[in-house]
Parts: C-alpha cells; structure tokens; sequence
C-alpha cells in the first residue's frame, strides 16, 4: 500500500502561470509574437548564411547552427507555456515533463557546447591568423559542430533516465513555467543530499565552460589591443562583439537561473528569471547577429528582397 502510495503521483500541475480569468490572455498574445519573430527571426539567419555563398566559412556556419538550434530550444517550453495560459487545468505529465525538461537541457548544453567552439574560433582567427584555414577546416568543423549535439544530447540521458525511476509522492505542483530539475526533484521522495549532488554538477558544467570562454575571449581582447592601426582593431573587435554579447546574455541567464544553490527568490523574480533564461535570450539573438553585421545585413536583405538586389547590382 505504502509503495503505490508513492507512486500514485504521475501528472504535475503548473503554478508559475496567471489564471485565464486573471488576465492569461494577457500574457497570450505578447508570448505568441515573441515566440513567431523568434522562428521567423532564426529561420532568416540560418538561411541567409546557407544561400548567401560570402557567408560559407566556419565564423557563419556555426552562428547558422546556433540559429537553428534556438528554433528547437525555444519550441521545447514555448509552446507548452502558450497552451497553459489559455487553459484551465495546467498540468502535464510525467513523462511529458521528463521529455520537455530533456529536450530542453540538451539542446542548451548543446549551445553551450556551440558557444565554446564559437569562442575557440575566434581565437584561432585573431590569435593565429596566417593558420586559421589550415585548423578550422571544413571537415573539422563539421566535426565539431556534430560533436556538440552528440555531446549535449548523450551527456544529460543518464540523469534524466535516473529521474524517472524516483517514486514521486506529492504534492504535485510545480513552482515553474516549465519543467526543471530543481523543482522536479524537490517533489521526489529522495533525499536533499542527491539534490545538492545534482546542484554541484550542474554548477560545476556551467562554471568550467564559462571559465573557457571567457579566458578565450580575454585573450582576444589583449590581443585586439595589441593591433596598431586602429582601423586594424576596429574590424578585429565587429568580428567578436557580438559572440561575446551572446556569450554574456546566454551565461548570464543560465547563472542567475542554476547558480543560486541555497538562495532563494520570490514567485515573481523566479518565472522571470525563467522567462529570460528560455525566451528573451533567443528573441535577442538574430537581432544581435544580424543589426551588428554588415554582411549578414547584406544577406539578409538578399534572402527576403532578391529582385532588388540583383536590380542594384545590375545598375
């Protein structure tokens, strides 16, 4: 009796959203705009650099992944928080929240996977310019941009395995938009000791890899400003600044969101910390890529206006 008691519990209950009658649709329609400029915004990055031939080196074609990546990332949650916000009984199920939450992590550390090979590029090209094209091939960079998704697709399936073997034995509400590990484990019947365990590894992933990009980043910047010319340092830092801003805004969201440990937030500051980690950071990411880049400005407006462009070329 004791054993199917605590595994009765097999559908959680959303708590981090407004109430229908409490002003949800409010909610609706500004998420559901952000939701489509983030596809539509991502899709037009990803394609502009495939159809744009200026645009085929290793600089690009990891930006146009990380593009495509963010259409999935985002697609995991997103969708899910619009269905609860126009629905009264917001709730999902186990396994459900066991897919959304792996989904979601993988194609992260996926990214972040991504952003340290984008930060290793950089540094290759800057730091060691006259062997760029002889390392960052296009066999290594296919390489690398695979092993990214091998990795952060194979690194979290044990933990997520692991996870649905806990007996869950209420309650059942999640204190979240989504589901998340913390809040998860929080409603298993196990001990605070596998959860801080749990706490310290993820801690631990995320500061060792923000540690490597921005030591790459450092040096880059020491050696930009090491450059002469200041027409020389100027064109070395448009190649990087918007990599880093990615880097800051994608850390910084994960920081605020896994670094906390024993710290804890009202209702309020958690759902927007969550809101920032999984949506605002994608929305702002083509427009960093794209407003800070001449030539991918340029392939941009090739991709949605050719006519015009093949009309002014011809002139």
């Amino acid at each position: 009796m004791e054993s199917e008691n605590l595994s009765a519990v097999t559908e959680f209950i959303f708590t981090g959203f407004p109430q229908l009658q409490d002003g949800g649709l409010l909610y609706f329609f500004p998420l559901l705009f952000v939701y489509t400029f983030i596809v539509v915004g991502n899709l037009m990055v990803f394609f502009a650099v495939r159809l744009d031939t200026r645009l085929h080196n290793p600089m690009y074609n990891f930006i146009s992944i990380f593009s495509f990546l963010e259409i999935w990332y985002t697609t995991a949650t997103i969708p899910t928080m619009l269905s609860n916000l126009i629905s009264s009984q917001k709730t999902i199920s186990l396994t459900g929240c066991l897919l959304q939450m792996y989904f979601f992590h993988s194609l992260g550390n996926t990214e972040g996977a991504l952003l340290t090979i984008m930060a290793i590029d950089r540094y290759v090209a800057i730091c060691n310019p006259l062997h760029y094209l002889t390392i960052m091939t296009p066999r290594l960079c296919a390489q690398l941009s695979a092993g990214s998704c091998v990795f952060g697709f194979l690194i979290l399936l044990p933990e997520v395995v692991w996870i649905s073997t806990l007996p869950f034995c209420g309650p059942n509400q999640i204190h979240q938009i989504f589901c998340d590990f913390g809040p998860l484990l929080n409603l298993a019947c196990t001990g605070a000791s596998v959860i801080l365990v749990q706490d310290v590894i993820h801690a631990s992933a995320i500061l060792i890899t923000s540690l490597i990009i921005s030591l790459s980043y450092i040096r880059i910047v020491v050696v930009i400003l090491g450059i002469p010319s200041a027409e020389g340092r100027k064109k070395a830092f448009s190649t990087c600044v918007a990599h880093i801003a990615v880097f800051l805004m994608f850390f910084g969201s994960v920081a605020l969101m896994y670094l906390r440990f024993s710290a804890t937030y009202t209702p309020f500051w958690d759902t927007a910390i969550a809101v920032t980690f999984s949506v605002l950071s994608p929305l702002f990411n083509p427009m960093i890529y794209s407003l800070r880049n001449n030539d991918m400005k340029d392939a941009i407006k090739k991709l949605l206006c050719p006519q015009k462009v093949f009309r002014v070329r011809g002139r």
